[in-house]
């Protein structure tokens, strides 16, 4: 697929085959799609854990999901779970950062969680970015320190959901020239 193809084949997938694992070469080619990902100034302001251990990645998954809101529960059929740790930034995106007024490691680490899920795209996988779930309960399982946030789990696995016709607003509503 070219990239406007794995463009619109990207979903947030929440169907996965439990019983399929994830080749080990796929998850070392996703990551360094990631690891190669720009930052401001150069500062890589992330680590990235993989959780593919079965007892681990139910843990994982259960502190994902949530019972009182129902949200998250597809996450026990994923067979990976990449989590995207914040690390600190350099000094010059920090001060940047700073006086500018803006999070520079968090849209580092958007991009980077978009390279994850277009090159899980590329491998013929599925891929769900979640925000929402237990981060204390997520760093004690992964014995991540204290100091640390825990931004993103991204779930990565052989889809088993169809792909769903995208619905977006119109570009005339996203998109001015010259103006706002």
């Amino acid at each position: 697929m070219d990239i406007y193809e794995i463009i619109n084949h990207r979903q947030s997938d929440r169907q996965y085959d439990p019983e399929r694992p994830v080749e080990p070469e796929k998850i070392r080619r996703i990551l360094e799609a990631a690891r190669i990902a720009p930052s401001a100034c150069n500062a890589q302001p992330w680590h990235f854990i993989v959780v593919d251990e079965p007892e681990l990645r139910n843990q994982v998954a259960d502190a994902v999901a949530s019972r009182i809101l129902g949200m998250n529960h597809f996450t026990k059929q994923a067979p990976v779970h990449i989590l995207v740790v914040e690390e600190r930034p350099n000094f010059t995106s920090g001060i940047g950062g700073l006086i500018k007024d803006k999070q520079f490691p968090l849209l580092d680490i958007g991009i980077a969680a978009a390279h994850i899920t277009l090159a899980a795209t590329a491998e013929g996988l599925g891929s769900c970015i979640l925000g929402w779930f237990d981060e204390k309960a997520v760093r004690k399982l992964l014995h991540i320190p204290d100091k640390k946030r825990v931004i993103l789990d991204i779930v990565v696995g052989y889809s088993t959901q169809p792909l769903r016709e995208k619905k977006r607003k119109s570009a005339d509503e996203v998109i001015s020239y010259n103006k706002y």
